[in-house]
């Protein structure tokens, strides 16, 4: 592999790699903490985890469209008046490709995945309650799993490109906690 020249972009390649990479730990994270979370528990412990994985998938679906539609205008100013957030806002906006990438991508579908598996889950504990062995319950929990999912993610997305600059900002503010 050849060394990188001094204001070449980086390699499309690596990039892949580091999102693959970054896809199998954090699936493998979130897979382990559901699969602890729900040995043993019951509907209602595997419908709040459910709704948890709904959710953050359709935050971090807002988050990565918002970051691709906001103007950073607002953003120099914040950050010329040393506005809390501000610089971790730019940060994310000249980086809108790859946290679009890794918001939309890697955590969304993984939270589907991982959704899909606590449906799988919800399911079986069904079908046990209630000593009935029909596809029905399966088709009903899939079904209500992706209208949730795609529902959300669509009004979602128009939540993201109408309010893009306070979208951007309350992230930028939670990464600024991280920051100091």
């Amino acid at each position: 592999m050849k060394k990188q020249q001094k204001g070449k972009a980086p390699s499309p390649y690596r990039w892949a790699l580091t999102v693959f990479l970054m896809a199998v730990v954090l699936s493998a994270v979130l897979s382990l903490a559901s699969e602890s979370m729900l040995e043993g528990a019951g509907v209602t412990a595997a419908l709040l985890m459910l709704a948890l994985f709904i959710g953050l998938g359709i935050v971090f679906d807002i988050i990565g469209v918002a970051v691709t539609a906001a103007d950073p205008k607002p953003f120099h100013a914040m950050a010329s008046h040393k506005e809390k957030g501000a610089k971790q806002s730019l940060m994310l906006l000249r980086n809108a490709g790859r946290v679009s990438s890794v918001c939309n991508d890697v955590v969304g579908d993984i939270c589907g995945i991982v959704s899909g598996a606590t449906g799988a889950v919800i399911v079986t504990q069904l079908q046990r309650a209630l000593n009935l062995r029909t596809v029905l319950i399966s088709v009903a929990v899939t079904a209500l799993v992706s209208g949730l999912t795609i529902g959300g993610k669509a009004l979602g997305k128009t939540v993201a490109i109408k309010k893009s600059t306070q979208v951007v900002y309350w992230a930028g503010r939670f990464l600024y906690l991280f920051h100091h």
